[in-house]
């Protein structure tokens, strides 16, 4: 018996034909698009490396500073890139120890010139003089996730030999080697892989080579020190700024929070200069950005290195870029004979147990919503009575310890949930709790709190749910 088919039958059997010859292609040109950015990346990395490489040899080296065989033992020297590519992968996890120098004659030994007669202080490039800035950063290709720990320059500990004082002059004593010792010691023996050392007159080329960056201010800045080369007047908002500018908003330090505030402000520039430049674009323009900034840079990275970290951000997951400060609190008014940031040694065991790999009592912990305390801050420029269904849902949960906090000054659309001590875990079970908002491990929230919640355009719309629901 023949079947036979209609001409609509035929014409259906001609389109799925012709459907399945297209998506076969389809699937084929995928493939070789994919292949195609892949080797081009391949290309491009090889390439910025073979720059940056004849930039070095060419050039200032990385390493300015001469380290004897003792110092130089103070970090781990293996191998932490390599693969089929040569400069293409990390092979393992990297501590990287970042120290943003200050450069004027009361922090170095020997001025290079007179300055009786001056009325400020001349700016030198040193990298003999306190280190204003620290961050301990850790690459970890096993987890996909960049660590970055700021370390307060006022934090007080021990430094081997000298006694204990502000950890920001470990750097005067003993350089990069003594200082990597000592925020090992302070971390619970945290190992250090490598550091890198820029001082102030690096920081406005680096931003200006990088096209500057896009940032929201938090509030009108405008101070002036002569003496410290610090002249600063921002305006509240968002706006691009310049090297200049933004080493002024990442300079400033006069409010109630004093340096842990700029560490906030570092937090949200890193953030956003992370979001604008880590691309491939970006690491194809390294060796220019290199050659611009090399001689206000130290440290003992090499080219291959220096390229598979920047080929590690870039295929970072921004929501795996997790920023902590240590735990601990300001020191009393003549608690001691000058003003620190004192360490808290269980926040710091706890801390570094959840991402930093140590282990740690704490860090089988779990914590309970009961004593979490929990900060809301307000960034929708509404009344106070806004915030009370929230607060009235979290306290149903078991969040007992629920406070109003200072105000976020930036406009957010999304609620932005940080976890303040770092604690992630306890952010994304407020966020499911909630229903609503993004988990932030950063440490740009009250500094009092262990997740802070700042309220943006998204609760509101919550809100208005919840209420026609009633």
């Amino acid at each position: 018996m023949t079947i036979q088919r209609s001409s609509a039958e035929e014409n259906q059997s001609g389109k799925a034909s012709k459907s399945n010859k297209k998506i076969s292609q389809n699937s084929k040109s995928g493939r070789w698009l994919w292949f195609w950015v892949g080797m081009s990346g391949i290309a491009m990395v090889s390439a910025t490396a073979g720059a940056l490489l004849a930039v070095s040899l060419t050039s200032t080296p990385l390493q300015q500073a001469q380290l004897s065989p003792q110092e130089e033992a103070a970090f781990d020297g293996d191998r932490i890139s390599g693969g089929v590519m040569r400069f293409s992968q990390l092979t393992r996890p990297v501590n990287l120890l970042v120290m943003g120098m200050s450069v004027l004659p009361p922090d170095i030994q020997n001025p290079p010139q007179d300055t009786k007669n001056l009325k400020y202080l001349p700016q030198v490039n040193s990298f003999d003089g306190l280190s204003d800035v620290m961050l301990l950063l850790k690459f970890d290709p096993e987890t996909k996730k960049i660590i970055m720990l700021s370390i307060p320059r006022d934090t007080r500990t021990e430094i081997e030999g000298y006694g204990v004082k502000k950890i920001n002059a470990a750097n005067v004593d003993g350089g990069p080697a003594l200082t990597a010792r000592t925020v090992s010691n302070l971390l619970g023996g945290a190992g250090i892989d490598r550091y890198i050392r820029i001082n102030v007159l690096g920081v406005a080329k680096l931003i200006d080579a990088l096209g500057g960056v896009t940032v929201y201010v938090p509030k009108n800045m405008k101070y002036q020190d002569d003496s410290q080369h610090l002249y600063i007047n921002l305006k509240a908002g968002k706006q691009h700024l310049s090297g200049e500018q933004t080493l002024q908003l990442l300079r400033f330090r006069h409010d109630e929070l004093g340096d842990i505030g700029r560490i906030q402000r570092q937090q949200m520039v890193m953030r956003a200069l992370m979001d604008q430049t880590l691309n491939p674009a970006t690491v194809a323009q390294l060796p220019k950005v290199l050659d611009v900034v090399k001689e206000h840079i130290d440290t003992n990275l090499t080219v291959e290195e220096l390229v598979a970290l920047m080929g590690f951000g870039v295929r970072t997951n921004r929501s795996n870029m997790q920023m902590l400060m240590l735990p601990g609190r300001f020191s009393e008014k003549n608690e001691f004979d000058a003003s620190y940031w004192l360490p808290n040694k269980d926040g710091i065991a706890k801390l570094m147990a959840q991402h930093f790999g140590l282990e740690s009592e704490q860090s089988q912990q779990a914590t309970d919503p009961r004593s979490l305390r929990v900060a809301i801050q307000d960034s929708t420029g509404g009344d106070r009575s806004n915030l009370q269904p929230l607060i009235r849902a979290l306290e149903k949960s078991g969040y007992r310890n629920v406070y109003i906090a200072k105000a976020w000054g930036e406009p957010l659309d999304v609620t932005h949930i940080v976890a303040q001590q770092g604690d992630g875990n306890s952010a994304e079970s407020i966020r499911e709790t909630l229903g609503f908002g993004e988990v932030r491990v950063e440490s740009t929230g009250n500094l009092g709190s262990d997740v802070s919640i700042q309220v943006g355009q998204d609760w509101l719309q919550q809100k208005s749910i919840l209420e026609k629901s009633k």
